[in-house]
């Protein structure tokens, strides 16, 4: 099934327009590249965000994290939290791959400024990880330096989702995640001017195309990884125990899992065009929370839950010679539009990584059935 058909089947989160792609690239200059690896244990992978086109590291971009529950292995937090900026792309891959990304960054950056560490400040790589382990032979370590250059240099506007780059192996909900991404479009003062009918050939409940004047958008990426079963809400409608059924009916290959805690983790990077300061996207990542709680996540204790957000409105030059910007930041009283973006595209991008994920078969046999193999696309229409 083509994604425009999985797109035209799936329930539309909020009242909010989606953007072009309804997906983190429709923010102006964001670009997004896989490395997926295949092959029989080893199911993981890159996956890296660009906020723009240029060189991070000489024209910083403003960013703020939220930690929602710790449980993660990350890079590179401590200095976004006490500078408010990232200076390299944001790569996702998996735990014991943080390290060798790390790595690939630092030399890459490098490569572009040979006087990094020397005349040059050092770089402060930025890795976020999941853990992929029931389906990815971890131990392996499989993925190099080179991954991450292969997904840099893939990096564009259009990209999949699903089962591939850092969500190979990723597991929700005792389904297959992995990568799913949306974008809404709101204006800065008023979020229900932007209801109304959808055009034919719209998702369904998704409201009108229009021109939306003075809009700005925001776009979500999610590493999906979470999430117990019978907990899962798909727009609002709770189909745990109805999977659970109809994976049994299926007699698919039994999950090899005793342990019912929490242990996955989910990564969500939300990105926007509006004019918005560090402490402001701390606010704006805070909301993403909202989206991820309506699918039914409790941020479990074994979950490393982490969102992070970024303005591509501005960049902050790398050197003082340099002019800074003088941009007009919006008030904080015109933000609720924005933090109802953030919370509608975070469910939206969730839904879509389960709903575009395909089934994985991985380490020792170990395997996760997808969601749309399951359950009709038909039954999740509101």
């Amino acid at each position: 099934m083509s994604s425009s058909k999985q797109q035209a089947t799936l329930p539309f989160i909020g009242n909010l327009l989606q953007g072009e792609r309804n997906a983190i690239t429709d923010v102006a200059g964001v670009t997004v590249g896989h490395r997926t690896l295949s092959d029989g244990g080893v199911q993981t992978g890159v996956t890296v965000i660009r906020p723009h086109a240029g060189d991070p590291f000489r024209d910083k971009v403003p960013a703020a994290a939220v930690v929602l529950n710790g449980f993660g292995k990350s890079v590179g937090l401590v200095q976004l939290e006490e500078l408010g900026v990232l200076e390299t792309p944001i790569a996702l891959t998996n735990t014991f791959s943080v390290g060798t990304v790390a790595t690939a960054q630092i030399r890459d950056c490098v490569a572009r400024n040979p006087e990094t560490g020397r005349a040059l400040p050092t770089v402060n790589p930025l890795v976020f990880e999941c853990n992929d382990g029931y389906l990815n032979d971890i131990q392996r370590l499989a993925v190099t330096e080179a991954d991450y250059l292969q997904a840099l240099q893939a990096a564009g506007a259009d990209f999949a989702q699903g089962s591939v780059g850092a969500g190979r192996g990723m597991s929700s909900f005792q389904l297959k995640g992995g990568i799913g991404s949306a974008s809404r479009r709101v204006s800065s003062r008023q979020v229900s001017s932007h209801g109304g009918p959808a055009p034919s050939g719209a998702p369904s409940g998704a409201p009108s195309s229009a021109s939306c004047g003075g809009c700005h958008t925001v776009g979500t990426l999610v590493l999906a990884n979470y999430g117990r079963q019978p907990q899962l809400l798909l727009a609002g409608h709770a189909v745990g125990d109805r999977l659970a059924a109809l994976q049994a009916a299926r007699k698919l290959p039994p999950e090899k899992e005793a342990d019912p805690t929490e242990k996955g983790s989910i990564i969500i990077v939300v990105a926007t065009d509006a004019p918005l300061d560090a402490r402001q996207l701390r606010r704006l990542a805070l909301r993403a929370g909202a989206g991820l709680a309506r699918t039914g996540s409790v941020f479990g204790h074994g979950s490393g839950d982490i969102v992070l957000a970024f303005s591509t409105a501005y960049t902050v030059p790398d050197q003082v010679e340099r002019p800074m910007p003088a941009v007009a930041m919006l008030h904080d009283g015109l933000l609720d539009g924005l933090f109802q973006a953030a919370a509608d595209s975070t469910e939206q991008a969730i839904l879509h990584a389960l709903w575009r994920a395909t089934p994985v078969t991985g380490r020792d046999g170990n395997h996760r059935a997808a969601l749309a193999e399951l359950l009709p696309a038909s039954s999740l229409s509101c």
